[in-house]
């Protein structure tokens, strides 16, 4: 194994982790040495995940959370550290994107799209990212935070508004967060555009047509989870404050 790429002995917590994505990061994590936290609302799926990992020969631990309520953030946060001492990755990719006319948002609905995508992980950056910062001033190493946005934060579109915005705000927040838990933490945004998970399923074309951007294609989860490697990496030691586009040329 390449050893900017070997996780031996390192800690990440995946949100979002049982599906999509998060499932991918979090096998991808496990298949190179991580011990892996898997937190997603349902505690069954995120077991089935866990039971994949071990197989693997890591430590894996499921936890049922929310990650757009507060409490359920700090209970992930507890608990990660009651099983394992540390985190040294955290990757904040739960999100939710439910369409609508903006006229037609509940302030219910606003409430959730935002808590998910952004009250959430500011929550757990924040205290995950100052037990690192702490940590790492005592010389025991810091840690690196991924937050997951998408091209729908950098550019302008119709009827998901709320999810637009929130995911802008996190962009934001990652560069703070880059400067606050200097010189001991990393943080840097993951820009993923269209890529081929469950969810294009949904779609008309069930992913597999032409999508106009540069490379013309949606891509395959593989090929957002290596630029994910990269920011944990001792590749990416230079790299904090950062959004990396993984979007095909989308903009």
């Amino acid at each position: 194994m390449d050893p900017l790429f070997d996780f031996t002995g390192k800690v990440a917590l995946v949100t979002g982790g049982s599906r999509g994505l998060g499932y991918q990061m979090v096998k991808a994590f496990a298949e190179r040495g991580a011990d892996v936290i898997i937190a997603s609302r349902k505690l069954e799926n995120c077991e089935a995940v866990a039971e994949e990992c071990r197989a693997l020969g890591v430590r894996a631990l499921a936890i049922s959370a929310h990650v757009g309520k507060w409490p359920d953030c700090d209970r992930l946060v507890e608990g990660a550290y009651a099983a394992f001492g540390r985190v040294d990755i955290l990757v904040n990719n739960a999100g939710m994107s439910p369409r609508a006319p903006s006229h037609e948002v509940s302030e219910a609905l606003f409430d959730s799209v935002v808590n998910l995508n952004f009250k959430g992980p500011f929550r757990l950056a924040s205290q995950i990212g100052k037990r690192m910062y702490d940590a790492g001033a005592k010389g025991e190493g810091g840690g690196c935070i991924i937050n997951v946005t998408s091209s729908g934060s950098l550019m302008p579109l119709p009827q998901v508004v709320p999810y637009g915005s929130s995911k802008a705000a996190l962009n934001a927040m990652s560069e703070s967060f880059a400067h606050e838990y200097a010189p001991h933490v990393r943080v840097n945004t993951l820009s993923p555009g269209a890529f081929k998970t469950d969810i294009v399923q949904a779609w008309p074309d069930k992913g597999e047509g032409p999508i106009p951007t540069p490379r013309g294609v949606a891509a395959d989860p593989s090929d957002i989870v290596t630029a994910a490697l990269f920011l944990a990496s001792p590749a990416s030691v230079n790299v904090t404050g950062a959004l990396i586009r993984c979007d095909g040329g989308q903009h």
